[in-house]
């Protein structure tokens, strides 16, 4: 396992890239997404809302370390919130600890550019893993209605718990959210909620929430406020 807070690739300033250039563009049923790419890394834009690119992939392999930091053991299971720019994923397949890993992501073009298009280096080809499995749909909706299980909640489908890609993700930040993230979590499970900026209504919502053990893990960017992890734990 590498470091998670060292870079995958060097930090780059986008503005000395160049111009973007399109690679694909569709539209889905949550709006526009696109598949950017300048200078040799690749961007992911909904909306017109940036969400990531493949410059840093530091906070999404903290999102993954610090759940399975704080849970221990071998065998556990996590559900990635996202697939994104597959970092996470990527991060989580490479440790052994991981029994089961699912990902959920509701745009099919952002799965189709990881099993056959140029996303597929940044994932490290995870989705081929036997541990893993594709959710293939919404994830609001999913932890709402499911009656499957894990041991860690690792979410990034947003910009943070403040700044969401669409009015109906903001739902996971309240309390029917939080309480539906609780029931998807065994006894003493860990919740980890990647934000571009702290929160601290954020928190205390997870406090109000009956979670435990809440804090969160900042990390450091080039300029501006820290990326953040929160993290929060199911009481035993």
């Amino acid at each position: 396992m590498t470091d998670p807070f060292s870079d995958l690739t060097t930090v780059l300033d986008r503005d000395a890239l160049g111009a973007p250039e399109v690679v694909d563009r569709r539209e889905g049923p949550y709006g526009e997404v696109v598949l950017r790419e300048r200078g040799g890394q690749y961007e992911i834009i909904a909306n017109g809302c940036f969400l990531m690119d493949t410059a840093d992939g530091r906070s999404e392999r903290v999102l993954i370390q610090a759940a399975l930091d704080a849970l221990g053991g071998e065998g556990r299971s996590v559900l990635i919130g996202g697939l994104g720019v597959g970092f996470s994923l990527a991060y989580a397949a490479a440790e052994p600890r991981w029994g089961r890993i699912a990902v959920a992501e509701r745009e099919g073009a952002i799965i189709e550019w990881h099993r056959s298009g140029p996303l597929a280096a940044f994932s490290e080809h995870a989705l081929d893993d036997p541990r893993v499995s594709v959710l293939h749909g919404d994830l609001v909706a999913y932890l709402a209605d499911t009656e499957d299980r894990y041991d860690a909640l690792c979410l990034d489908i947003d910009n943070g718990p403040d700044w969401t890609v669409t009015d109906s993700n903001a739902g996971l930040y309240g309390p029917d959210g939080l309480a539906n993230a609780q029931k998807c979590l065994n006894p003493g499970g860990a919740l980890a909620v990647w934000s571009a900026q702290p929160s601290p209504a954020f928190e205390q919502a997870l406090r109000a929430a009956g979670f435990t053990e809440v804090h969160t893990v900042e990390i450091p960017v080039p300029r501006g406020v820290p990326d953040v992890v929160h993290l929060a734990r199911r009481a035993a």
